[in-house]
């Protein structure tokens, strides 16, 4: 059977060439990204690069590795978990940022692990990055992430504390993130909105 023209080989994400490595790295996301099955197959190699120097492999791996969630019945992804987490508080925001990302879609994948990966995401609150405004987008981006899945939670006041304490945030879009989600949700759930 002939290979499928988008299917990525190791071979040409391990190129010495940065044309053949990165492009190999950006058609691997975008098929994970549309047909994550097709990558499946490919998971054991894919979560070898989270340890690769190289950082846009590493990123690429993250983010496909949680596109893979949806596919991953046998969970043989979910024994990830504790790896992305690792990332959250790696001090740096960009890699943080891609784990965020790649737990949200293990929390809606998971749902036994959805609490514990929620408050491992509210963790970045007190997680230093290279700036103050590294983590005041880090936290944006977990109430972007959190936001899809959030009424399936159990414990919903602690996502709505975070999100209220960051309605005042000194990051012009991380507050209107925050004020969004709490207008949403607090709405929407008619939850009481929580003290901080």
């Amino acid at each position: 059977m002939p290979r499928h023209e988008t299917i990525v080989t190791f071979d040409e994400l391990s190129s010495k060439d940065p044309k053949v490595k990165y492009g190999a790295a950006k058609t691997l996301l975008s098929l994970a990204r549309t047909n994550p099955a097709e990558v499946y197959p490919q998971r054991d190699y894919l979560v070898t690069l989270l340890d690769s120097e190289n950082n846009i492999l590493k990123w690429t791996a993250i983010d496909v590795i949680g596109c893979l969630a949806c596919v991953d019945k046998d969970k043989n992804v979910a024994d990830v978990t504790g790896r992305l987490v690792a990332f959250l508080n790696s001090g740096k925001m960009i890699t943080a940022n891609h784990a965020v990302s790649a737990l949200a879609h293990f929390a809606e994948a998971y749902p036994e692990q959805r609490e514990a990966i929620t408050e491992e995401l509210l963790k970045v609150e007190h997680y230093t990055y290279d700036t103050e405004e590294c983590r005041n987008i880090a936290m944006g981006n977990v109430i972007t992430a959190i936001g899809p899945y959030f009424p399936a939670l159990q414990n919903k006041h602690n996502v709505l504390r975070f999100a209220r304490r960051q309605a005042n945030n000194s990051r012009h879009a991380t507050a209107k993130k925050a004020q969004a989600f709490l207008k949403k949700y607090s709405s929407e759930r008619r939850l009481p909105l929580p003290r901080v």
